[in-house]
């Protein structure tokens, strides 16, 4: 990530600069990020995964947002927008706001100038969030899935590709990849990978 300015910008004036700006960006610490645009397969699997998501929790006290939704991580003095969010807080659910403060789980779909820090910094600072208890990494360029989940105090990741269905633990759903990655066109030989489902503990610090 490149920041766009190299003086300190405060939470308030981010916000306040943010919603008349053209483009989108994230806030970190201070300096702001502008994000750059997302190429058709990941536009494609943040759909699906947004439309499933939806499906499966229609009947449930929670909702699913995509790309246009701000998280405000306070603790961590951050600003992000995920690729897909799910919330069940009844103050995220009843606000009006262009954020939301509690998630239950984020995804974020993979490019090559982000996928080293939405892995390492973004989820650590995702991780001062107390309402987190998934955070999901989606490869764009093959069929693969990494679902980190907070069970009994740690995290655990489960690797998921090729055919093999994924389960979100938080949210108590599970499907195939075939369905999240649905009419997107990999790199020739990318969809054959062969399935694992491979587990295992984390530190909370990645």
């Amino acid at each position: 990530m490149v920041a766009d300015s190299t003086f300190y910008i405060s939470p308030e004036d981010y916000l306040e600069a943010e919603r008349v700006s053209p483009i989108k960006h994230e806030y970190r610490q201070g300096r702001v990020y502008a994000m750059v645009g997302a190429k058709k397969p990941h536009v494609i699997i943040a759909a699906n995964l947004t439309t499933l998501l939806n499906v499966h929790l229609r009947d449930q006290p929670c909702v699913v947002m995509a790309s246009d939704i701000k998280v405000r991580l306070e603790a961590a003095d951050c600003y992000y927008y995920p690729d897909v969010v799910v919330t069940c807080d009844p103050g995220d659910l009843a606000g009006t706001e262009d954020f939301i403060h509690y998630p239950k789980l984020v995804i974020e779909v993979l490019s090559k100038s982000t996928a080293k820090f939405d892995s390492s910094e973004k989820f650590t600072d995702y991780q001062t969030c107390s309402t987190l208890e998934e955070y999901v990494l989606v490869s764009q360029t093959e069929r693969s899935i990494e679902v980190r989940s907070l069970i009994n105090g740690t995290w655990n990741v489960a690797t998921y590709q090729g055919d093999a269905s994924v389960t979100f633990h938080s949210l108590h759903w599970s499907g195939t990849l075939a369905a999240i990655y649905q009419k997107v066109t990999l790199a020739e030989g990318a969809i054959a990978s062969p399935p694992t489902n491979a587990l295992m503990e984390k530190s909370a610090h990645p």
